[in-house]
């Protein structure tokens, strides 16, 4: 008897602990969830960022994750870049924009910054400071968007981010005739937060959306390509915006992976502790076994 109990015992306490275990893995399988702005994203790229930025969606400059652009240019151009942001990411585009001595201004501006996606549909920012006006002795002017984390699928008449190039448009929306022309320079940050597979859809796409992408990869793999006059092959069309530093996601791995299989596990733990309590403990000693 006393055998019995304490083997009992000794299974619920095995029990209890492969319960626990299971409980701190769904707890830390996804902690980028957290909607923090301040939580950590990727750091600035190494390498020094271009000194230039495009006019059109065509010209964009392109922009690698966590890299920063600086453009001189004058008030009342459009100034455009592009960097590239997959499923599970979750962009934030910063922008600053050093205005001219105050006495050569005549009065208040707007600024403002939109970020569209690789099919030029503009989309919404979550929180941050999307349009800002500067005072006529403002020194600078700071503006953010931080945009709703990209998915790995979308229905078609969805306009949910998807991965693929995004472009970032910085201009004046208000501004004295006068003022228009005037000297500006300008400093675009784009940093990355990881938040997992909360956001995952049931499909992913067959292609990023990326300009230019699906004929690029035709021609590198020779399934088409004309020849020109001098009988070479057409050079394969380039992309607007390069691909992550990790590649873009293959889109079968996902975090909600860990949940599943953490889930099944705590549903057979918990069969197996309930079944060890209502069992019994078996045959009393002084009952004698049956025939």
């Amino acid at each position: 008897m006393t055998r019995t109990l304490r083997r009992t015992r000794g299974v619920r306490l095995a029990l209890t602990g492969a319960l626990l275990a299971g409980l701190t893995l769904l707890t830390t399988a996804s902690p980028a969830v957290a909607d923090d702005p301040s939580a950590s994203a990727s750091p600035a790229g190494d390498e020094a960022g271009p000194t230039e930025a495009g006019t059109t969606f065509r010209t964009a400059t392109a922009l690698k994750q966590g890299q920063s652009g600086i453009a001189q240019a004058s008030a009342g151009d459009y100034l455009y870049w592009v960097f590239p942001a997959d499923a599970g990411q979750r962009p934030t585009v910063r922008a600053t924009v050093k205005l001219p001595e105050s006495a050569a201004r005549r009065g208040t501006s707007a600024w403002q910054v939109d970020v569209y996606d690789g099919l030029r549909r503009r989309q919404a920012c979550m929180y941050g400071h999307q349009t800002r006006k500067a005072a006529a002795d403002a020194a600078t002017v700071e503006l953010s968007c931080v945009l709703r984390p990209v998915r790995s699928w979308s229905e078609p008449w969805a306009n949910d981010p998807l991965p693929g190039s995004y472009y970032i448009r910085l201009t004046v929306v208000d501004l004295p005739a006068a003022d228009l022309g005037l000297p500006v320079g300008v400093q675009v940050r784009t940093s990355i937060k990881e938040v997992g597979g909360s956001q995952d859809g049931d499909g992913t796409l067959s292609e990023p959306l990326v300009p230019g992408v699906s004929v690029a990869s035709t021609n590198e793999t020779g399934e088409t390509g004309e020849a020109d006059d001098g009988g070479a092959s057409a050079a394969p069309r380039t992309v607007a915006a390069g691909k992550p530093e990790d590649g873009w996601a293959s889109g079968w791995w996902t975090d909600r992976w860990l949940w599943t299989v953490g889930g099944g596990l705590l549903a057979a733990l918990a069969a197996a502790f309930g079944y060890s309590l209502t069992r019994g403990r078996g045959r009393p000693s002084h009952v004698p076994p049956s025939v």
